[in-house]
């Protein structure tokens, strides 16, 4: 992965560019065609290595870094990122500035990683990935999902435990044998669009070693990795003050991006536009809910709790029980969904409470006995699960939400691996019109993978783009 040439915030004879920032666009070719991503402090086997500039002592960072929340902690003492809650918005003045637009993922970019290669995919309101087995659609909805959890300030080791895996096959270590993968995304929203990109070393240690945010075409944040020896990278972000950038060492491990709100000040024209990008993409990334429904574990009673659904949605009998005691609207609609999906006329969705002290929800069919969810099929269960998600929000979601933003502007983003897997036609049908309807008010998006059939039926749907990986 060739991390060379690109761009530093607000360049001047006394501000060096980083020379290890993610380059999304290219890849050093090696002399037999096959990629060579190398993921050092210099460039690749085909260029000379630059010459890192002048060391910035990492004791000595400007003020508005020391604002923040201070160095970074030792890694034995850190085993979590503490990600500052969104502080509403903060918006520079722009022409394009769009106070009212709720931050939203609308381009995944697979620059290399595992299988793919420079693949940019734009994200529509409902945006579902087909293809042949291979393909690659497991893969480019686990580095949204990776995107997301670094966003939420999961740290790195645990967001990719195989990271080793991920690293095109094809790819060469360097010298120092050192090999790695690249992803980012474009987060839209008031401050317009704003592209984050990630270069990730998976050997001989897993690390961050490249990361660069940019919008209207200004690079706001970039940083290095320009001593392997510690666990930082070197960061410089836009500051348009009494100097033109800051630097300071950020963590190795955890997504700088999601780590500015503690750094910088906010005191000058451009800290607040820093801090505007970096918020929109953390807001609009931490709005990701990955939903596997596994109905071998959702048909068991289960105890009432806060009722928020997981994401094996084993938990689901629990979940109806709050919508129906406190989501009452929401709870006869998502009865009626499930009229359209399940076998016989549907009259309701009931709650047992029962004598040990769990409840079990129960389907009520006109003209017959409840009938418990845990007799029901496996399409139907994953049908009722998936129309649940659609129908709920950030607040029935065992999700990270962003409090201090007000409901009205919170998104959600459903990924969802496999969305018509074990659902017949109809069910499929069903879903695929309710997503679109729910999408069609901004609130919730969904980015899923499918099979052939559904795919075919989804390109006959307006609202809905298709993505083929196998063509």
């Amino acid at each position: 992965m060739d991390l060379t040439g690109g761009s530093a915030p607000a360049r001047t004879s006394k501000n060096r560019p980083s020379d290890l920032v993610p380059d999304p666009d290219a890849v050093t070719p090696s002399g037999s065609g096959s990629p060579s991503l190398p993921v050092s402090g210099g460039a690749g086997p085909s260029s000379a290595a630059p010459s890192p500039g002048p060391r910035v002592p990492e004791a000595r960072t400007s003020a508005a870094s020391r604002s923040g929340a201070g160095a970074s902690l030792p890694r034995t003492s850190r085993p979590r990122a503490s990600v500052p809650e969104a502080r509403g918005p903060v918006v520079p003045e722009a022409p394009d500035a769009r106070p009212d637009a709720r931050p939203t993922v609308t381009e995944l970019r697979l620059s290399a990683f595992a299988g793919h290669r420079s693949a940019a995919h734009a994200l529509g309101p409902v945006t579902l990935f087909t293809g042949p087995s291979g393909s690659g659609k497991t893969t480019t909805l686990r580095a949204y999902e990776a995107l997301a959890r670094l966003g939420t300030g999961d740290p790195l080791d645990e967001v990719f435990p195989d990271a080793a895996d991920l690293v095109p096959e094809r790819a060469r270590p360097d010298a120092q044998g050192r090999r790695g993968f690249r992803i980012g995304c474009t987060v839209d929203g008031p401050c317009g669009p704003v592209r984050l990109d990630l270069a990730v070393q998976a050997e001989p240690r897993l690390r961050i070693v490249g990361e660069r945010l940019t919008a209207r075409d200004r690079t706001l944040l970039a940083t290095a990795l320009r001593d392997p020896g510690r666990s930082t990278v070197q960061a410089e972000w836009h500051t348009a003050g009494a100097t033109p950038v800051t630097r300071a060492p950020l963590p190795d491990d955890l997504l700088g991006t999601a780590l500015l709100p503690l750094r910088v000040a906010g005191r000058t024209p451009g800290q607040l536009e820093v801090l505007a990008a970096a918020e929109q993409v953390v807001v609009g990334l931490r709005s990701a809910f990955a939903c596997d429904p596994r109905p071998e574990r959702m048909r068991a009673p289960v105890p009432p709790g806060e009722g928020r659904l997981r994401r094996d949605c084993a938990n689901l009998a629990e979940v109806l029980h709050r919508t129906h005691n406190d989501c009452p609207r929401r709870h006869h609609r998502l009865a009626t969904v499930a009229g359209a999906g399940c076998a016989g006329t549907v009259t309701g969705l009931g709650v047992r409470e029962l004598r040990e002290g769990t409840v079990r929800a129960v389907l009520e069919r006109a003209g017959r006995t409840a009938t418990p969810l845990g007799r029901l099929g496996d399409g139907e269960l994953r049908y009722l699960a998936l129309a649940l998600t659609l129908l709920t929000g950030p607040g029935v979601l065992e999700m990270d939400r962003v409090a201090e933003v007000p409901d009205a502007m919170q998104g959600l983003t459903l990924l969802a691996d496999g969305l018509d897997r074990g659902l017949d036609r109809r069910q499929s049908a069903e879903l695929l019109r309710l997503a679109v309807e729910i999408a069609g008010d901004g609130h919730i998006r969904v980015a899923g993978s499918v099979g052939d059939r559904t795919a075919a039926e989804a390109r006959r749907t307006p609202g809905v783009t298709v993505v083929d990986l196998g063509a």
